[in-house]
């Protein structure tokens, strides 16, 4: 009899820009299996080798094109630019497989309705130090890192699991919080 797998769990990671969301992932990709857990990699409608994080670059008609073929699980606008998730995670969560993805607190509500195990991975820092690390990774100007720090943000849908994971000291720090709250998600 063949082995019925179960439904992979959805970890969307959202949080301002600088908590150190990809500094996270990054970690925690390099020490939970490959076997269990899919990183997705967000395609971006900027060029390839650009600072940040590792993602498909595509042209804004590439992007277009992908949208109207169905190609993303889910896709939004964000600080000039279009982010989109591919389409093929919903086979790897039916395989068993754990999704980790970078995403936008603004989507949780589009993507709750097509995957009903998603947990919200909620990233934070306090303000000063989102300054400092948005400062430091210098992508923006001044006034750019000021207009990030005045952004507001939608509430959770109602009944949405959410866990916090605040990351305001060591890389090592942030990432043992960060494992352990998936880690504990996989065992309740």
């Amino acid at each position: 009899m063949p082995e019925i797998k179960k439904s992979g769990i959805f970890f969307f990671v959202v949080g301002p820009s600088g908590a150190g969301k990809d500094s996270l992932i990054d970690a925690a990709h390099a020490v939970l299996p490959s076997d269990k857990f899919v990183f997705a990699q967000r395609t971006i409608t900027r060029p390839h080798g650009s600072p940040g994080e590792d993602h498909e670059a595509c042209t804004e008609a590439e992007f277009q094109t992908r949208l109207s073929q169905n190609g993303f699980l889910i896709a939004w606008q964000a600080h000039g630019l279009h982010y989109g998730l591919s389409a093929s995670l919903l086979e790897q969560m039916k395989q068993g497989r754990h999704v980790i993805a970078n995403g936008s607190r603004a989507m949780v509500a589009t993507l709750r309705e097509k995957i009903p195990s998603l947990i919200v991975l909620e990233v934070s820092a306090p303000k000063n130090i989102l300054e400092k690390r948005l400062a430091a990774r210098g992508r923006e100007t001044a006034e750019d890192v000021a207009r990030r720090m005045l952004r507001t943000v939608v509430d959770y849908p109602e009944g949405q699991r959410v866990i916090r994971v605040m990351n305001d000291g060591t890389l090592e720090d942030g990432t043992e919080r960060f494992i352990n709250a998936i880690e504990q998600q996989l065992s309740s």
